[in-house]
């Protein structure tokens, strides 16, 4: 019995004619009625009545006919699942994203993925960069949104944006009462609160270098991997950070952020993959997210 005589099968059925299902079929009639007696011979049973007014069903062919429906719509949902994972419609992501991607480009790109693909589950990691590129070489991440550079023979690292960065000061600090852009040097001698190198190094080098850019070594005194402690030691008045604009969207209490006059440096988000993984549901995030993006 295969798929083919089912078919044929479920077409005589419904047609209650040979003449009419073979019609249906864009068949002739003999070999509609050979594959017809073929499946009847291997079934052991009599599958159809046929009569000088039409053709019924048997018991048993009630049977069949009833578990061929059901055959026959699995089979084509199947086909359509299959298709769609192939176009990237459906399936699993697992995508790895820094916090500062939380606040700004992450966001609406999910809304208008979901929006356009439904049946793709998106599962999301925050994660710093260094942990993206660990669970992407443990195949546990599909994507990873993280702080360039990354330069990494087994990885691809693309721009999706650029953010400026802004000074972060608590309430009522005794040098940032005044509204408008600040001075970076006037904090020289303030506390600074940075995350590691090992974890951000392009947004560490960038702080750095700004800061020698205006003219001294920051003082850091405290560092802390998520950029939400960098920001709660901000509030507690730890110190000052040198943060991502989109940080401001965090709306943490007790901290006051600021532009800063002159050159104010950036950092660089992008996306992270292992070369040659090709994936269309990855293609379709990448795509929506660049278009978020302008890019």
């Amino acid at each position: 019995m295969d798929l083919r005589q089912l078919r044929y099968f479920r077409a005589v059925a419904e047609e209650r004619s040979f003449s009419r299902a073979a019609a249906r079929l864009h068949i002739s009639q003999p070999p509609l009625s050979v594959h017809i007696k073929m499946l009847e011979e291997e079934l052991g049973v009599q599958l159809l009545e046929r009569t000088h007014r039409g053709v019924s069903l048997t018991p048993a062919g009630e049977v069949l006919y009833e578990e061929a429906l059901v055959l026959l719509r699995r089979l084509e949902e199947a086909k359509i699942k299959t298709q769609q994972a192939g176009k990237g419609e459906i399936g699993t992501l697992s995508v790895g994203f820094v916090s500062i991607a939380g606040y700004g480009i992450l966001p609406p790109t999910i809304k208008r993925f979901r929006e356009r693909f439904p049946q793709v589950d998106v599962q999301l990691h925050e994660l710093t960069t260094d942990a993206q590129i660990r669970e992407l070489r443990a195949g546990r991440l599909d994507l990873g949104i993280g702080l360039g550079p990354v330069n990494e023979a087994d990885l691809s690292f693309e721009s999706v944006s650029r953010e400026s960065l802004v000074l972060a000061v608590p309430v009522g600090h005794r040098l940032g009462p005044s509204s408008g852009p600040v001075r970076l040097k006037t904090f020289a001698n303030e506390h600074f609160i940075i995350p590691p190198r090992d974890i951000a190094p392009g947004l560490y080098d960038q702080i750095i270098s700004l800061c020698r850019a205006n003219g001294f070594v920051p003082k850091v005194t405290q560092q802390a991997r998520q950029m939400q402690t960098v920001v709660g030691l901000v509030a507690s008045g730890m110190g000052v950070a040198l943060v991502p604009s989109s940080v401001q969207d965090l709306k943490r209490p007790g901290v006051k952020y600021r532009a800063l006059k002159g050159p104010a440096g950036s950092v660089e988000l992008g996306l992270l993959k292992v070369r040659g993984h090709n994936s269309a549901v990855a293609a379709r995030f990448v795509a929506v997210l660049k278009e978020v993006a302008g890019k």
